[in-house]
């Protein structure tokens, strides 16, 4: 059986044949899933999708038409499939539950340093000799307040770095964490959160609750001079208020690996193409934001493990076996 997979990356393409070359044939395309590529999918049982990959009812109905029986999402993420279809359309659904959190955790922190020491104005302006250090005083971590939203795996590691910089810790979730509470975190409302916290960093998953979790009533409750990370889903954040404070001079830094209406651009070359996403194209320009492209899971060990899950998935779906990654059992 060929599995066709989606929205594969250069780097991951070898990975991707290796972890199948004792399975089945997979052929990687660099296209994503949408109404206008999903013919391709015509006589495929399996295919592969990446979270960028549009899974909306009308692309569903056309690779079911098309023989397609089995989705392999190679994400944790699924908000971009409409499941309540799939399942009417007699559709397998799965997905990677877990992979490294630390790829993320570490990556988010990542940006909270650049922004908050001013790494990418100063890469700039060194490249073209200019060594001075106006405008790149940044601040020390240790002993400030870091806010964590959502303290599941990835949160969870990315308290652990900020517990080894020496900062107070404040979580919010809807349960809370054993190991969190052991590095002395502290969980508080959302508000309290936002008021006190230096650093925000979201880690929460993409819900109906939690769309749009950091409004614009959040963002107002925020300090001026505070950092925002969202290395988890674009839908957390209205950014479109987010741009309207940041018109106001308000925060230190902000880095976002991820955006809200990042599906058609992230993954892609757009630089030659005039962007039509007013709000994205104001957001780069402010010198203490940082958009990086949906890349805080992209190390070899993070996409090795998520690999060998889809795998895994593709395997027990022709086994007819079931684990905790399935979304949309077998019919």
């Amino acid at each position: 059986m060929e599995i066709l997979a989606f929205g594969v990356q250069a780097d991951e393409k070898p990975l991707i044949e290796a972890a199948f070359q004792d399975h089945h044939e997979v052929r990687g395309l660099d296209v994503f899933l949408n109404a206008d590529t999903a013919p391709i999918a015509a006589g495929h049982e399996v295919i592969s999708t990446s979270v960028n990959c549009d899974l909306g009812a009308e692309v569903l109905a056309s690779l079911a038409a098309g023989g397609t029986r089995m989705v392999a999402q190679r994400s944790t993420g699924f908000n971009n499939i409409d499941l309540t279809v799939a399942e009417r359309l007699g559709l397998t659904v799965a997905r990677v539950s877990f992979y490294s959190p630390y790829s993320v955790a570490e990556f988010a922190w990542a940006l909270a340093m650049a922004v908050n020491r001013r790494i990418v104005r100063a890469s700039t302006r060194t490249r073209d000799f200019d060594f001075r250090l106006d405008g790149l005083m940044g601040r020390d971590m240790h002993g400030r307040t870091v806010g964590v939203l959502g303290t599941g795996k990835i949160g969870e590691a990315f308290a652990r770095i900020a517990h080894g910089f020496g900062m107070r810790l404040l979580g919010w979730d809807i349960t809370e964490n054993p190991a969190c509470l052991d590095l002395g975190m502290t969980y508080v409302p959302k508000e309290q959160l936002l008021a006190e916290s230096d650093l925000v960093s979201l880690h929460v998953p993409l819900m109906p609750e939690t769309s749009r979790l950091i409004d614009g009533p959040a963002l107002k409750t925020m300090r001026d001079d505070a950092v925002l990370i969202n290395s988890s889903r674009g839908g957390l954040i209205d950014t479109a208020a987010l741009v309207a404070e940041l018109r106001a001079g308000r925060f230190t830094g902000v880095g976002l690996d991820v955006y809200e209406a990042e599906a058609g651009l992230f993954f892609l070359d757009k630089s030659l193409t005039a962007i039509e996403d007013d709000t994205l194209a104001r957001l780069v320009t402010f010198p203490n934001v940082l958009v990086t492209s949906h890349q805080a899971y992209y190390t070899v060990d993070a996409v090795s493990q998520i690999v060998e899950t889809t795998v895994n998935n593709v395997l027990d779906y022709s086994a007819g076996r079931r684990s905790e990654n399935v979304l949309v059992p077998r019919s």
